[in-house]
């Protein structure tokens, strides 16, 4: 097995796939509903959605945190580390390395309501991206397509 990236992570623009499938509610930059500006972005997932690694990397952390319950780091080298909060479940652990596309994750699963309800609790994907802790903006590192997720 490999244990480190294919790729450098600079180098990996257009290259990545999105960690999840969903609709994108929130993009780097755009107002949260706090007013602040977002530091990543989020995407509505289905109830029980897996969620994937964007990229090849070391996990550095993975559990509970504060308020934002389950979160993932990933160390993708050359100084980035991408974030992932909002999950029900991880399924990695510090110090392992993953791969691209490698399944670290579920959504939280469907409870039991009618369909009006279960869209307006949908459960949603938070995803950062920092170079030597700042955040940067995602959108330029997804495969072409699926950077433009909308809803």
């Amino acid at each position: 097995g490999r244990i480190k990236p294919a790729i450098a992570f600079a180098s990996a623009q257009s290259k990545l796939p999105l960690p999840a499938q969903g609709r994108r509610v929130l993009g780097y930059g755009e107002r949260t509903q706090y007013g602040a500006s977002s530091k990543g972005m989020v995407i509505e997932t289905r109830a029980g959605a897996q969620v994937t690694s964007p990229c090849d990397g070391w996990i550095v952390y993975a559990g509970e945190f504060r308020s934002y319950g389950h979160i993932l780091i990933i160390n993708a080298g050359g100084g980035y580390h991408v974030l992932l909060a909002g999950m029900s479940q991880i399924d990695a652990a510090p110090g392992q390395f993953v791969l691209a596309a490698e399944p670290v994750g579920t959504m939280a699963g469907a409870g039991k309501s009618d369909q009006s309800t279960a869209a307006a609790n949908a459960p949603v994907l938070y995803v950062e991206f920092r170079k030597d802790g700042r955040p940067v903006d995602p959108d330029p590192w997804w495969v072409a397509g699926q950077q433009k997720v909308q809803g």
